[in-house]
């Protein structure tokens, strides 16, 4: 993540940050540039164009739109397809920080330079069902169909998606975790079953086509096999090949973000002051790894995960990655990161900053 400062004072801000702490300024955050820019009235001029706030900032969007898009809402809250009801305040509260999580996501879509094919632009483009199991009264199911991804707004609660983690024995639940997992779903379908890389894909993972409902029947009734360990990223990964994928695709994206909010910080570690004398004497983490550099990435991520994980039991906390990547899991994140690093060739790069992918019919 871009380190981002205050334009009055240059004092840290985060990407969720409505305004600066030392300061007081109102900020926003200017999606082609990556900054953040002073919010001092409804017009705000950003180069040669206006931008104004998103007509969601009461819900805490801190996103500009561009005047000349006709809308009020910014790009992130134009790909919610559905969202609770105007009356539902208590969702719409869950909403505001549940969209945190999305736009977090959709920064890092750009960073990447992935294609962002919106649904209300194409049938199958990305878009959010954004919807709480408490409103609806039902049981709202987190996944992916046709460019559209469910979120289950309760999953927001603490305590709720805690209880679920148990339940389900996981190592860690967050909302951006359901979010990039999710995502994994789309961009497998539109970077890979659509392309010439489903065989390899295939080879790793195993074939998609295999029936899904039968997947889940036999994974809720046997659990994962024995020995998983050796060849998945978490258990939920055993379950279908989609899930995999869609796992390793969230590591992934996990690992690339949290190096590249080390390196944009200027961390690096000093390994000849751990007296480790076979290691390099500094591993610094890159803000980006190109088409051959995933041992790098791998490599750094190894020591990197190391000290965040003895930093959070510093702080009486469980590991920030809870997660052992062994040579076959590795394999496959290779493969997910010669698919993001190599993507098919973007139509237009449009002025909300995303880019639009032409796809094969």
């Amino acid at each position: 993540m871009k380190l981002l400062v205050c334009p009055t004072c240059a004092g840290l801000l985060f990407l969720e940050s409505l305004r600066c702490e030392a300061c007081g300024t109102e900020v926003a955050y200017h999606v082609p540039t990556a900054e953040m820019v002073a919010v001092t009235g409804r017009d705000i001029p950003v180069g040669e164009r206006i931008w104004h706030p998103c007509s969601n900032r009461q819900w805490d969007c801190n996103w500009l739109v561009a005047d000349e898009t006709g809308t009020g809402r910014c790009f992130s809250c134009q790909l919610t397809r559905t969202r609770p009801a105007a009356d539902d305040t208590i969702a719409l509260e869950k909403l505001a920080s549940t969209a945190q999580a999305k736009r977090r996501l959709l920064v890092q879509l750009k960073s990447l330079g992935l294609p962002v094919d919106p649904h209300f632009e194409r049938d199958g483009g990305l878009g959010f069902d954004l919807i709480s199991s408490f409103s609806e009264n039902r049981q709202v199911m987190i996944g992916h169909a046709n460019g559209i991804v469910t979120i289950d707004l309760a999953e927001s609660l603490d305590e709720h998606r805690e209880r679920l983690r148990i339940a389900l024995g996981e190592p860690y639940r967050t909302m951006l975790g359901h979010f990039r997992h999710e995502v994994g779903h789309y961009y497998q379908w539109v970077l890979v079953e659509q392309t010439d890389r489903i065989d390899e894909c295939r080879g790793l993972f195993g074939d998609e086509r295999a029936s899904y409902s039968d997947a889940i029947a036999r994974h809720y009734a046997t659990g994962s096999p024995d020995g998983w360990e050796a060849s998945f990223i978490s258990e939920y990964a055993t379950m279908h090949p989609w899930e995999d994928f869609a796992e390793c695709f969230a590591h992934y994206l996990h690992i690339n973000e949290t190096l590249n909010t080390a390196a944009t910080a200027g961390l690096e570690l000093a390994l000849e002051r751990q007296r480790v004398i076979t290691l390099p004497q500094v591993v610094a983490p890159k803000e980006r790894y190109g088409a051959g550099e995933f041992d790098a990435l791998l490599e750094d991520w190894r020591w990197v995960s190391l000290f965040f994980n003895r930093a959070n039991r510093a702080m009486g906390k469980a590991d920030l990655y809870p997660f052992r990547i062994t040579p076959a899991v590795a394999e496959k994140l290779r493969f997910i990161h010669r698919v993001l690093t190599d993507p098919p060739p973007s139509r237009v790069e449009e002025s909300d900053g995303f880019r639009r992918q032409v796809r094969p019919e």
